[in-house]
């Protein structure tokens, strides 16, 4: 027991450096591409490499840990990392906008290796506690909700060149991530391969429960993705605030996301998955309208606060349920597939995000929230009728 929440503690710690990286991104990303980029349209797509080194890394990312186990895997995951943050530094550097997407790929990889932190939580600990794991897992982006729009803020203007000093500060993030894995004691998992056994990933795509997790947590990622990409551009440069402001909504908005960690858990063994997740949309259609009610930094913050709680909620929701899916042997291929979707999704609304954005304004950015939140609560219906049609499998159970 005393190992397991070590290694819950340092996974949570290496999850607050990692974010770090994210916040920061998030708070100087979008400004950096919309300084660099000849087609303002085109400003979000520096943030759009990141999802789609994600989406593209998440099967890689899942295989390489299954050969070399956790811990080094994401060490692998922290170097890319580290080179993402040089790369970025210099193309702010030498004013290249296609040399910053490729540093945004390359930070895109290294997010494939992160989003398994969750995962490695899950198996240090007995079953039921899975949830509870997870959840405090993402707590540790709590911290990291102030560490990286505070970065950005102190570092925009050092080194002469805007945003160098803070891409810089990517790779020391990315050092004390590797320092704290020093300590990770992660049991090995072992894929045991059993003739008829084990199932062909599709078999167990289709299930309603793994349906119903998966669209919850990609529509979660993707209306989340979809206002905290828009965001610093609409209260900067399509609303007159400043890069403070910015930096301050993004600040709240990380608090959402990961302050309820401590309560998600329980809420979950309290409620269960499926009413925890439809919890979460509610939340989300709030923070629609409180942004369709106006453009004050108020109104930015309000909203995107109120996205974070309801992206906590759907995300740690849909990812202990989707642990109930799949057998040990099944893993790998269950979470790489269970990623893979989710960051097609958010890879999707990031490019969206930007063309919305410049041709219609922070309004449709929230109208198209709508669509991916109706989806989420029609597959959890779909999952509760299949649940009560016939009792759950063994692998369900």
């Amino acid at each position: 027991m005393d190992r397991s929440r070590s290694n819950v503690l340092l996974l949570a710690l290496c999850q607050a450096a990692f974010i770090s990286t994210s916040a920061l991104m998030a708070t100087i990303g979008t400004l950096a591409g919309h300084a660099l980029a000849a087609d303002k349209a085109l400003a979000t797509l520096p943030a759009t490499a990141i999802t789609i080194g994600t989406a593209l890394g998440t099967i890689p990312a899942s295989f390489i840990m299954r050969r070399v186990g956790r811990r080094l895997g994401f060490v692998v995951g922290s170097g890319f990392t580290m080179t993402g943050g040089l790369v970025g530094a210099l193309a702010v550097l030498v004013h290249s906008f296609w040399l910053l997407i490729g540093g945004g790929f390359l930070m895109g990889l290294a997010s494939a290796f992160a989003q398994l932190y969750r995962f490695a939580a899950a198996e240090a600990v007995a079953p039921e506690r899975r949830g509870r794991a997870i959840s405090l897992v993402l707590t540790g982006g709590l911290l990291a909700g102030f560490i990286g729009p505070q970065l950005a803020r102190a570092t925009a203007d050092l080194l002469g060149t805007r945003f160098v000093a803070s891409y810089l500060c990517i790779p020391l993030l990315a050092l004390v991530s590797m320092t704290l894995m020093l300590g990770l004691r992660l049991p090995r998992t072992v894929e045991t391969r059993i003739a008829g056994k084990t199932r062909p990933v599709l078999a167990i795509v289709r299930q309603p429960l793994f349906l119903a997790a998966v669209v919850s947590e990609l529509a979660g990622y993707g209306v989340m993705n979809l206002l905290m990409t828009g965001a610093p551009l609409a209260i900067v440069a399509h609303h007159g605030h400043g890069l403070p402001d910015a930096a301050f909504v993004i600040e709240w908005h990380l608090v959402g996301m990961f302050l309820p960690g401590f309560f998600t858990g329980s809420l979950i063994q309290r409620i269960g998955e499926r009413a925890t997740i439809g919890l979460g949309i509610g939340v989300n259609c709030m923070s629609v309208a409180v942004g369709l009610a106006g453009v004050t930094v108020w109104h930015f913050w309000l909203s995107l606060l109120l996205v974070g709680v309801g992206w906590n909620l759907m995300f740690v929701g849909g990812s202990t349920l989707v642990t109930r899916t799949y057998a040990a042997d099944e893993r790998t291929k269950a979470q790489a597939a269970n990623d893979f979707l989710i960051w097609a999704t958010v890879a999707m609304t990031s490019l969206s995000s930007g063309q919305l954005l410049h041709r219609q304004g922070w309004r449709s950015i929230l109208v198209t929230a709508g669509p991916l939140l109706a989806l989420a609560a029609a597959a959890i219906v779909a999952a509760s009728i299949a649940a009560r049609a016939a009792a759950p499998s063994p692998r369900e159970a």
